[in-house]
Order: C-alpha cells, then structure tokens, then sequence
C-alpha cells in the first residue's frame, strides 16, 4: 500500500509540474503551399518536429511575398530561397546565410512555341520573353549575358523582356514566346491547358549550365552567434530532412499531406503527386548538406554578368556547415 501511494503522489507531482514548451520556429516558404515544399509538411504531420521538441510554423508565401523581406523585419526564423536571391540580398547589407541545402538540382527552364524558329539558346535573341522577378531574374539575366544577348530591349539582337506574373498565360495568349516555367509546375499547367508537348521546346538552366542553387534554407548571420538559435536549428534541419527522405520515397503520400495543408482549395490531387514526383527528382542525392562545388558554380554564374552581374564581388561567409554537421552525422 505504501509503494502504491509513494507512486501516486509522484504521479501527482509530475502532474503538476508544467510541461517543457517546445521551442517555436517559424519557416517562411518562397511559395504557395505545394509539393515544392514537402519535406517541411510531411516533418510537421508525422511528427519529426514534435520529436525534436519543436513547435514549427509554416508560412506560406505568394506573388507578393519576399521572404529577405520577411526574414529582416523579424517575421521569420529561417526562410526558402533561392541563392541568386539570397547572396543579392547579402551584397546589399541583409547577412543572409545558407544553413542547408535539401535541393540537389534546378528545376527551372524556358518553355517556349516551337513554331517561333528557336531550336537553341541563341535563337532566343529578338523574341520576347516571360520573365519572373522579385529576385527570380538573375539567373535568367545571367544567363542571357553569357549568350551576349542584350535584356535593355532598346538593342539590336536583344530580347524584349515581359516582366511575368506567377502563371502561364503569356505563353498561351502568344504575348510571348517564351515564358520561365519550373520542371515541376508551370510546365505542366501549359500541358494541362491543351497545348501539346511536340508544339513546345523547353530548356533547362540544367542542362546549359547556368542553373544555380534553388530551395536552400538560410537564416541571419547575427543569429548564428546565439547557441541556443544553432541547436534549435540544427534540430530544425534533422527533422526538415527527415521529412524529405520520407517525402522522396512516398511521393503519393506526401502529395496529399500537402494537400490537406492547402487552405486555399486550390491545388489539386493530380498535380501535387505529379509536383511531387519531379521535386523527388531535385531533393534526390542530397542530405542537407551544401555542396561547395554547387555553391561555387552558382556564384560563378552570377558574377558573370558583363556590365550588370547580379552580385559584383565574391561573397563571404555566405554558407556553413556548422548546422548539417550537427544536424546529420
């Protein structure tokens, strides 16, 4: 009688002691909810954050979200983005830093109307192109520099350049002949509006090598120097790549996990398992860890930019290992 009530009372005890509040992350995405993003959906359904004693927030993004912007103005612990954007933002004064990098590849391309005569990069001169913005042009205005090809629209053998809203209807009402698309979304929105894959030709930044680095995870310098900020982090990243190795090897299940996410109603079943599959292609071969060679690629590339590079020296202490390190051995 005495052990039972000795347990009782510690049982009473425990009870009321208050319970250790998770520590609170919020993610800011560079896009609307959707299979891009899976691995942070899937982490926080299965629970992979809870398991690392993390109460993690997702925010979604759209058109007119930048998340340098939300991130400096203290909106957000850690944000997506992509590093063209991200070390842009660093050359102006914003410290942003590369803490993972679940991305592998580019998933961004040209598409355009086979019938306009282009069959290659060079053809892309006098033609008007779709192009996205709010730090989505420098690959893009990288790439056309390398070609010698002029973005002014005002020079001879240049490229009129349509500043493109986050959908395909330039290319569907001929207002260009090419528009940006990714492997994974606006590519397929072209399909699913009737257009034929002969009628189209696509190029991926891939294949010409001047994709650079999409879908990293960063946050600010400043805050890599608080201890508590790093291990909340390095949990942070554990259970992001858990969530994306599961999302990998379930595609089906992870679309609609995202899915049930969407509180907007508009995404659809079909195209969230088909992002998914071609996001499986891109976070593939990759634990979270940056790679240098990737990383020196990709600022090759922006400094390459002629008269207009998107970032105009080597940037330093742009990335690190410290979290992955932790986070993944």
């Amino acid at each position: 009688m005495k052990k039972i009530l000795t347990a009782a009372a510690m049982a009473l005890s425990m009870a009321a002691l208050p319970a250790w509040a998770a520590d609170p992350v919020k993610l800011q995405l560079k896009w609307v909810t959707q299979a891009q993003f899976a691995g942070y959906y899937v982490a926080a359904d299965k629970g992979f954050y809870e398991e690392e004693g993390l109460d993690v927030t997702i925010l979604p993004g759209g058109p007119d979200i930048a998340p340098e912007q939300v991130i400096a103005g203290g909106g957000a612990d850690v944000i997506v983005d992509w590093m063209p954007a991200a070390l842009a933002a660093r050359e102006r004064g914003l410290a942003l830093v590369n803490i993972a990098q679940p991305f592998k590849r580019s998933g961004m391309m040209l598409t355009c109307w086979k019938d306009t005569g282009i069959s290659k990069p060079e053809d892309l001169a006098n033609h008007t192109l779709g192009v996205w913005f709010f730090g989505n042009e420098y690959p893009f205005l990288s790439w056309m520099s390398q070609l010698g090809i002029s973005t002014d629209g005002k020079s001879e053998n240049g490229v009129e350049v349509l500043k493109q809203g986050f959908n395909v209807d330039p290319l569907l009402q001929r207002q260009a002949d090419c528009i940006s698309t990714m492997t994974y979304n606006e590519y397929w929105q072209v399909i699913d509006a009737g257009v034929s894959p002969d009628d189209l030709i696509t190029f991926k930044y891939e294949d010409y090598g001047v994709a650079t680095l999409e879908d990293g995870l960063y946050v600010l310098e400043e805050n890599l120097e608080d201890p508590a900020f790093v291990d909340k982090m390095v949990r942070f990243v554990r259970a992001s790549m858990k969530g994306w190795k599961w999302a990998e090897e379930n595609p089906d299940e992870a679309a609609m996990i995202v899915l049930d996410n969407d509180q907007t109603g508009a995404q659809t079943e079909k195209h969230q398992k088909r992002m998914m599959g071609e996001i499986a292609k891109l976070t593939s071969g990759s634990d979270g860890t940056l790679d240098p060679a990737d990383y020196e690629r990709t600022v090759r590339i922006l400094l390459a930019g002629g008269s207009d590079p998107v970032i105009t020296k080597e940037p330093q202490g742009a990335w690190t290992h410290a979290i992955t390190d932790k986070a993944l051995k």
